[in-house]
């Protein structure tokens, strides 16, 4: 299985951007799908998950300017981030719960991180 995120880069504050992830491989489904981030210094925190049938869940600091989706049929996660502040320099990652065609079990997978720079 392969999660390739795209979507990170340089942004002034105030500013937008829109992660993606996309998982690849023989998947049957998949169950929750989430973004993590690491910033300079920090512990790893999650941002945002979301489950197979769309509930959500942010850590309060971007709750209003951040917004997690997901495409089923593409087996895709996104992340628009909005308002973007410097503090939310970070490396985004993006995680999913994977079911393979004939396992019985999801196992979570991480995708490669996609670095976030804002400045002010």
């Amino acid at each position: 299985v392969q999660l390739q995120a795209y979507g990170g880069g340089l942004v002034q504050a105030g500013g937008s951007l829109r992660l993606s992830c996309t998982a690849s491989g023989t998947i049957f489904s998949i169950n929750d799908m989430g973004w993590y981030r690491r910033a300079p210094g920090k512990q790893r925190e999650l941002v945002a998950a979301i489950t197979t049938y769309g509930r959500t869940e942010y850590v309060d600091s971007v709750k209003g300017r951040f917004t997690i989706s997901r495409d089923n049929a593409k087996n895709t996660v996104y992340l628009q981030m909005n308002s973007l502040k410097p503090e939310d320099t970070a490396v985004y990652s993006c995680t999913a719960d994977i079911v393979f065609l004939g396992q019985g079990w999801s196992d979570k997978y991480w995708g490669q991180g996609t670095l976030v720079t804002v400045s002010s």
